[in-house]
C-alpha cells in the first residue's frame, strides 16, 4: 500500500517535470517550400489579394456553388466560391516572430444596383461615315459603379454600343469603346449588361451604332452596379498555354496546361476564330478508377455565336468542376462542320478570399508549401466579426522563390515510394531505355510497339515493368488517355491484282496498308479523299497463306462500308473503319469503283487506344521499360494506394528509346549469320560425301 501511494505521489511530479521540459523545449518550425515577402503600406490592419503563384504552391481551396447576391432575368445564376485552401500559409515579421492573418471573403452584402434617376435622349447623328443615338443616365449623386444594366428593350435586338462615364457632365471617360449587347431569343443568347473597369461616376452616357441596325424606338431602364472597395478586384484570370492534338475525324481536341494542379478554376473562356458556331464541347481530365487512371469528365456546355453583318453575339464559356490535374484535354464535337479554330484560351477562377492581417509599416515575409501543416488558429479569430477588408489598406506581393534544402529545418521523407521487388530484365523479351533526366514525376507513352508486344490492354499491361540500374521495379500508374493515338500509314496502289482476290466482277482499286507492327489493340482505320460527290463499297482485308484447309492463298475480310458524299460545295467527311485485332502487318484495302474513276485516297490513319505511365524518376536515374513475358501478372504498387498524391503534380512528358529484342539478340550472339551459312554448307557437303559412298559400294 505504501508503494503504491509512492508511486501516485511520484507521478504528478513527474507530469510537472515534463511539462517543464516541454516548455524548455524551442518550438518546431515546419518546412515550408515556397517564400516570398509583403510589403505593408500603412500600420494597422491590411487586405492581402491572392494570386496565381500563392495558389500553385499552397495548400489547395475547395470550390463550392452558392446563388448570387443578384440573379438573371431567370434566377439561375451561380456564383462559384474558394473556400478552405491556403491552411500552410504563415506571415513571419523582421524578427521571425509569426503574425497572425484570417482568410476574409469578400463583403456579403451583395451588389446594389442603382436605378437612374432620370434618362435624357442624347440628340442623334447622322452622316455620311456615322449614324447614332443615344441617351444619358443620372444616377443622382456619385458612386462607384462597374457594371450598367439595360431593361425593357423588346427581343430579338442586336446593337453596338459606346458607353461613357462623367462626375460632372463636362468631361467624360470612356467606359467601353465598342460593346455589343444582345437578347436573341431564338440562338439562346443574351448579354444585356456592360461591364467596365470600376470608378466613381454619377452620369453614364450610352450611344447606339445605328448604322448596321435599326434605331431603338423605346428608351430602355438603366441601371448601375454599386460596389465597395473590396468587391472591385476584377476576377482573377489567366491565359492558358494549349496545342491542338490528334483526333478522330469530326472532333478537335485541344491539350490545356495549367499553371499547377488542384487550382480553383471555375470556367474556361474561349476565344474562337470564324463565323457561326454552334457546338458541344466538353472538358475532360485524369482521374482514378481502381488501379488505372482514366478520362474524367469535369465540365460540357455548348458553344455559340452568331453573326449579323459586322455584328457578333457569342456565348464561349465553359463552366468546370475545379481540375485536380494541371492538364486537361478539350474536346470539340465539329459535326460536319471543318476544325474549330481556337484562337486564345483563358481560366477564370472562383471567387477568392482576402488575406487580413494587422502588422505596423514595411516588410514581411509569406511562407508556403506544406501539405501536411493543418490551419493556424490565432486569437484574432475573435475580430472577425468586425474585418472590414473594404475600408483597410492592400499590401502587396515580392517575387516568390524556392527554399533551399538548408532553410528548412525539418526534412521531408520521399513524398511517395520510388522502387520495388527487384526482377530480373533479362527475362523479358523487350527491353527500351528510359532517358534520365531531372527527379519527379515523369509520363512514359506507351507507343504502338510497346501496344502491340506487350501483353497489352486486356490484361492491364500486366507483363510491363520498369526497372532501374539496380534491377528494382519502379512503381508506376496506367493512365489512359481521351485522345487516340494517331499514326499516319503508307499507302501503296498495286498494279497487279493479288491472286487470292480471285477475278473482279466491277473496276476495283486495290491498295496495300502497311501496319507498323501486328497485334495492334482495336485500331480504326481513318481514310481521307479529295473526291465531293461519289458512292463506294470499301472493305479492308488480309492476304492468308495457305493452311491445312486450303490449297490456295485466300482471303479474310476484316471490314466492310460504303464511303458516301453526294455535296459538291463542301469537303467530303473521312470515313472510319473500326477492326478487329489482326496477326497480320499487311492489309488489303480494295474499292469497288463500279464504272467510275478510281476514288483517290491519299491519306491513311491509324488510331489506337492511348496510354501512359505515370512514375517518379530521381534525377540521372538510369531506367529501362522492359515487357513481353506470358507468365506475368498484373503489378500491385503502393504507389497506387497513394494516387490522390500523384494526381495533381505536373508530369513532365519523356518518350522510351528504340525497341531491342532480346530474344533476337541472343541468337545472333549464339550463331552469327556467316557462321550458320558456314555450318550449313559443311553439313551439305558431309552429307553428299556420304552419298557418294554409298552409292560406289559394291552389293553382295
Amino acid at each position: 500500500m505504501k508503494t503504491l501511494l509512492a508511486r501516485l505521489a511520484v507521478r504528478p511530479a513527474l507530469v510537472l517535470c515534463a511539462a517543464t521540459l516541454a516548455a524548455q523545449q524551442p518550438p518546431l518550425t515546419a518546412p515550408f517550400r515556397f517564400e516570398r515577402p509583403v510589403v505593408a503600406p500603412a500600420d494597422g490592419p491590411h487586405r492581402l489579394a491572392i494570386d496565381v503563384p500563392l495558389l500553385s504552391g499552397g495548400n489547395a481551396f475547395r470550390v463550392v456553388s452558392t446563388p448570387a447576391a443578384t440573379t438573371d432575368r431567370d434566377g439561375r445564376e451561380m456564383v462559384a466560391i474558394a473556400t478552405g485552401g491556403l491552411t500552410d500559409l504563415r506571415l513571419f515579421d523582421a524578427s521571425g516572430k509569426e503574425v497572425p492573418h484570417l482568410l476574409v471573403p469578400n463583403p456579403t452584402t451583395g451588389p446594389t444596383w442603382r436605378p437612374a434617376i432620370a434618362i435624357l435622349p442624347v440628340a442623334p447623328v447622322e452622316t455620311v461615315k456615322e449614324k447614332t443615338s443615344g441617351l444619358e443616365a443620372d444616377l443622382g449623386s456619385l458612386f462607384m459603379v462597374d457594371r450598367l444594366r439595360i431593361d425593357g428593350l423588346p427581343p430579338p435586338y442586336l446593337k453596338r454600343v459606346r458607353l461613357e462615364g462623367s462626375g460632372d457632365r463636362a468631361r467624360w471617360t470612356v467606359l467601353v469603346g465598342e460593346g455589343t449587347v444582345f437578347d436573341l431569343p431564338d440562338s439562346q443568347l443574351r448579354q444585356a449588361e456592360l461591364s467596365f473597369a470600376a470608378g466613381s461616376y454619377r452620369y453614364l452616357r450610352l450611344t447606339w451604332d445605328d448604322a448596321r441596325s435599326a434605331r431603338v424606338a423605346l428608351a430602355p431602364r438603366l441601371s448601375a452596379r454599386e460596389i465597395s472597395a473590396a468587391s472591385a478586384r476584377a476576377a482573377l484570370t489567366i491565359p492558358v498555354p494549349f496545342e491542338r492534338r490528334p483526333s478522330e475525324p469530326g472532333r478537335s481536341r485541344f491539350h490545356l496546361r495549367l499553371p499547377a494542379g488542384r487550382l480553383p478554376v471555375a470556367a474556361l473562356a474561349l476565344d474562337v476564330g470564324g463565323g457561326r458556331v454552334l457546338r458541344e464541347a466538353e472538358v475532360y481530365e485524369a482521374r482514378l478508377d481502381g488501379a488505372e487512371a482514366v478520362p474524367a469528365l469535369v465540365g460540357r456546355g455548348t458553344l455559340r455565336r452568331v453573326e449579323q453583318g459586322s455584328l457578333v453575339a457569342a456565348a464561349l464559356r465553359l463552366p468546370i468542376a475545379a481540375p485536380t490535374e494541371a492538364e486537361l484535354d478539350l474536346v470539340v464535337d465539329d459535326g460536319d462542320n471543318p476544325q474549330l479554330e481556337v484562337r486564345a484560351i483563358t481560366a477564370e477562377f472562383a471567387e477568392l478570399p482576402w488575406i487580413y492581417f494587422e502588422a505596423p509599416r514595411g516588410s514581411l515575409v509569406a511562407r508556403y508549401g506544406n501539405p501536411s501543416l493543418p490551419a493556424p488558429k490565432y486569437d484574432l479569430e475573435a475580430a472577425r466579426p468586425t474585418v472590414r477588408v473594404d475600408t483597410v489598406a492592400e499590401a502587396t506581393w515580392g517575387a516568390p522563390r524556392t527554399r533551399s534544402a538548408d532553410e528548412n529545418p525539418v526534412n521531408a521523407g520521399p513524398p511517395l515510394p520510388t522502387v520495388g521487388a527487384p526482377v530480373d530484365a533479362t527475362t523479358f523479351r523487350f527491353v527500351r531505355d528510359i532517358p534520365a533526366g531531372g527527379d519527379g514525376l515523369i509520363a512514359v507513352a506507351l507507343d504502338e510497339a510497346a501496344l502491340a508486344h506487350s501483353r497489352g490492354v486486356s490484361s492491364r499491361f500486366s507483363d510491363v515493368r520498369v526497372i532501374d540500374a539496380s534491377a528494382r521495379q519502379i512503381p508506376y500508374l496506367i493512365e489512359r488517355s481521351s485522345e487516340p493515338l494517331s499514326i499516319d500509314l503508307p499507302l501503296t496502289k498495286l498494279s497487279t491484282r493479288p491472286i487470292a482476290l480471285g477475278p473482279s466482277a466491277a473496276s476495283e482499286t486495290v491498295y496495300r496498308l502497311e501496319l507498323p507492327y501486328a497485334n495492334l489493340p482495336t485500331p480504326r482505320l481513318v481514310l481521307h479523299t479529295s473526291a465531293r460527290v461519289f458512292k463506294r463499297p470499301i472493305h479492308v482485308a488480309v492476304e492468308r497463306d495457305p493452311d491445312k484447309r486450303r490449297r490456295d492463298p485466300w482471303i479474310e475480310t476484316l471490314g466492310r462500308s460504303i464511303w458516301v458524299h453526294a455535296d459538291q460545295d463542301s469537303p467530303s467527311p473521312a470515313l472510319v473503319l473500326s477492326l478487329p485485332h489482326a496477326d497480320a502487318t499487311h492489309l488489303l484495302l480494295v474499292v469497288e469503283d463500279g464504272d467510275n474513276t478510281a476514288l483517290p485516297i491519299a491519306v491513311a490513319r491509324l488510331l489506337l487506344p492511348a496510354y501512359r505511365m505515370r512514375l517518379f524518376r530521381e534525377r540521372s536515374q538510369a531506367l529501362r521499360l522492359a515487357y513481353g513475358r506470358s507468365d506475368q501478372a498484373a503489378p500491385s504498387y503502393d504507389l497506387a494506394l497513394l494516387a490522390p498524391r500523384v494526381f495533381g503534380v505536373s508530369a513532365v512528358a519523356v518518350s522510351a528509346g528504340p525497341e531491342r529484342d532480346q530474344r533476337a539478340g541472343s541468337a545472333t550472339a549464339v550463331v552469327s549469320p556467316r557462321l550458320f551459312w558456314g555450318i550449313l554448307v559443311g553439313a551439305v557437303i558431309v552429307l553428299l560425301g556420304m552419298i557418294a559412298r554409298l552409292i560406289r559400294k559394291p552389293t553382295a
